[in-house]
Order: C-alpha cells, then sequence, then structure tokens
C-alpha cells in the first residue's frame, strides 16, 4: 500500500511541506527545513498555521 502526499510551503520559512492524505485535522507535523511545528487548521485543501506554543502553568 503506497501513501500518497501533498506538497504545501511553511508558512514560517516556505520550505516543503509533504502533507499525507491520510492527515488529520489539529495533527502536528514538523518542516524538514526550519524545524517549526506545524498545525494543520483546515483539511480539502490542507491549511497548515504555527502550532501554538505549550506554555507551563507551574500549579498556578
Amino acid at each position: 500500500m503506497t501513501t500518497t502526499t501533498t506538497a504545501h510551503a511553511c508558512p514560517e520559512c516556505e520550505g516543503p511541506i509533504h502533507v499525507p492524505d491520510s492527515a488529520r485535522l489539529s495533527e502536528i507535523l514538523e518542516c524538514g527545513d526550519c524545524r517549526s511545528e506545524l498545525e494543520i487548521v483546515a483539511l480539502g485543501p490542507a491549511v497548515l498555521a504555527l502550532a501554538p506554543e505549550i506554555e507551563e502553568d507551574w500549579g498556578e
């Protein structure tokens, strides 16, 4: 079984991002060029955005 991908551009560096056709909404991908974490925010066609930073609350 082969997995097909669709090429997109990284919103940070414009490098190529290959999104598999089996990708899901809110899935996190990493840019191979700039190492940014990208979130899939829409499907059909896929739309990528920078993933939000995880903030620690230190029990507050």
